[in-house]
């Protein structure tokens, strides 16, 4: 007869990818989560609370049960009933890695109830597999600054902790917009020219993270390979990107596929100048929200009663 498992929690972070010119390889995890409590029941049931409460606590389709299903019926378990309490802080839609870390959370429940013995980098794993791409899932799991890979079956991910004093402002606009639509303005090839510029700010961007080299961010942030394509889509890009390299802003790109624009900046005591700046940039472009972060280095949270 099959044991009880005891309730499982799990904490994940939102995320910026495409970072710059890190397009499918670099992001940073961001200290707002996503966080959900799991138990087994009778029958599923949601609680939700947070941003979206509506779309995070329909039983229909919901992404979070979905991946949890799927992941047990294709290693031969079946999907038990769950009554969940989700949290949620990561907007959703707008390039903040929320379907990234509702996957990370499927894979995880299903690791956890199907009782399949996944080790953490197995769960990364199979959710990168579902998100197709290695950064927002990497970052969403082991946290920090992460540079990552995938070749379809093994994921090599590298994370360190970027300089504790430096922050993002999340600029969201007041729609969503899919990730396909975003990935339909891309070309299907590019000239060597671009590639070697990417490749090239890809490294000093790296560096300059690890190194806490503000000063490099700027020109290493800049992007020949998707945001020049995605402004066409992500309007609020083009507005900000002038603000990159002005007083106390580090760098500006377009967080992951868009249409959410990231801001990083070196210290706390810049934001409220910052957004200012941001807001005037912006007076034309409809109602804003501006979420405050700081950088997560931590890993995801996972842990049983």
């Amino acid at each position: 007869m099959k044991t009880e498992r005891p309730e499982l929690y799990l904490r994940l972070p939102a995320t910026s990818a495409n970072l710059g010119p890190g397009f499918d390889t670099l992001a940073l995890a961001l200290d707002v989560y996503l966080e959900v409590k799991a138990r087994q029941a009778e029958k599923f049931s949601i609680q939700a609370t947070g941003r979206s409460p509506e779309i995070c606590g329909g039983l229909e389709r919901n992404l979070l049960l979905d991946v949890y299903r799927k992941t047990l019926v294709a290693n031969g378990r079946d999907a038990g009933a769950l009554a969940l309490e989700v949290k949620n802080g990561i907007p959703l839609g707008m390039g903040c890695g929320s379907s990234a870390a509702v996957r990370l959370a499927g894979v995880a429940l299903a690791a956890h109830f199907g009782e399949l013995r996944w080790s953490r980098q197995r769960i990364l794993e199979e959710a990168t597999r579902l998100e197709g791409h290695p950064d927002n899932a990497a970052a969403c799991w082991i946290g920090g600054f992460v540079a990552g890979s995938w070749d379809g079956t093994h994921l090599r991910a590298v994370s360190f902790a970027p300089p504790p004093v430096w922050r993002a402002l999340v600029v969201l606009p007041e729609r969503p917009l899919p990730t396909i639509a975003s990935r339909a303005v891309l070309p299907e090839s590019y000239s060597r020219a671009d590639v070697v510029a990417n490749l090239q700010r890809v490294a000093v961007l790296t560096a300059a993270f690890a190194a806490g080299r503000g000063d490099l961010i700027a020109d290493a942030m800049r992007d020949r390979m998707h945001q020049p394509y995605r402004s066409e889509v992500c309007p609020l890009l083009p507005k900000l990107l002038p603000l990159s390299g002005t007083e106390g802003v580090l760098g500006v790109a377009l967080s992951g596929a868009g249409p959410a624009v990231l801001v990083l900046i070196d210290a706390e005591k810049h934001a409220d100048p910052v957004e200012v700046r941001i807001r005037e940039f912006l007076h034309r472009s409809g109602p804003v929200e501006i979420l405050r972060c700081g950088l997560e280095s931590q890993c995801a949270q996972m842990f049983g009663d």
